[in-house]
């Protein structure tokens, strides 16, 4: 087997980032991995993501006008010279080994992909930040995957391109909410396995408040849904969300719904109902 490190294009979709992309590209930039390249595919910004992007050498793509996140992540599939694909956010710092074991993998494995997740701890130590990364981090090493996230996804170049990329459909594919899980379900159909591996990891710049986790818990609940109710599994453990997600995300909202409209004793009971599904991660 040859000891030449994989090639790795690290696609890193950005729209109005100026507040996370430098410390995502600087990041990327500190691996301690020779062979990659960073490609930063703009999705029409309106702020400084374009001027701080060319202060680092990747290679650089403007959309010009917003498309989605799915157009947006193909575009840089398209440029890619990578044998393998690396997506990240612009938004999560890369971990300087992360690269060495994307490599690793892919030396000893064919007609996979391989997902990660988050650090237990984000960027921002706040409280409403490091409960969302915990309780990602759970969700997702817990059991075997039947999706992986696009915060770090790794796949062959030939792979991804076979599968058609991320779809383009004006609701999964221009939201950040399912595209990637309708990506991985689709990666089964072309017999391409997902596999997860928990020591891989980026760190995330979340900077939630209340009012910031209410509104990503109802945006990913509304869209995952959406989804299930698509797929049929809405009270099935599935890619679209676990049990214990998509149960948090609905307490979630009804919390909020009885606290605005006055009753918000009557979420005491749903509050404790939440703490008995999560208790798992309480637990760690």
């Amino acid at each position: 087997m040859s000891n030449k490190e994989t090639f790795i294009s690290i696609v890193i979709p950005c729209r109005n980032s100026k507040d996370t992309l430098r410390q995502c590209l600087k990041a990327a930039f500190s691996s301690d991995y020779d062979s990659f390249e960073v490609i930063v595919v703009d999705d029409g910004s309106e702020d400084d993501s374009v001027k701080i992007a060319r202060t680092y050498p990747v290679k650089l793509i403007e959309l010009g006008e917003h498309r989605g996140v799915s157009e947006t992540r193909n575009a840089g599939v398209d440029v890619a010279e990578g044998e393998v694909i690396l997506f990240i956010d612009s938004d999560c710092l890369l971990d300087k080994r992360c690269l060495g074991k994307i490599d690793d993998f892919f030396r000893n494995n064919k007609r996979k992909a391989l997902g990660g997740t988050y650090t237990p701890v984000p960027f921002d130590r706040k409280f409403f930040s490091i409960f969302q990364s915990l309780y990602v981090n759970y969700c997702e090493s817990e059991k075997k995957p039947d999706y992986l996230a696009t915060h770090c996804l790794a796949i062959r170049r030939k792979d991804f391109i076979s599968t058609g990329g991320f779809i383009k459909n004006i609701t999964m594919g221009y939201t950040t909410s399912v595209e990637d899980v309708e990506f991985s379900h689709r990666l089964g159909k072309y017999v391409i396995e997902l596999v997860f591996d928990p020591e891989l990891q980026v760190k995330h710049i979340f900077n939630f408040n209340l009012l910031k986790s209410l509104r990503n818990a109802t945006k990913k609940s509304y869209y995952w849904t959406l989804y299930s109710l698509n797929k049929g599994d809405l009270f099935k453990d599935s890619g679209a969300s676990s049990h214990e997600l998509k149960i948090n995300s609905t307490v979630l909202v009804l919390s909020a719904a009885l606290v605005a409209s006055g009753y918000g004793a009557l979420s005491i009971p749903l509050y404790i109902f939440n703490i008995f599904i999560s208790r798992g991660l309480i637990s760690q």
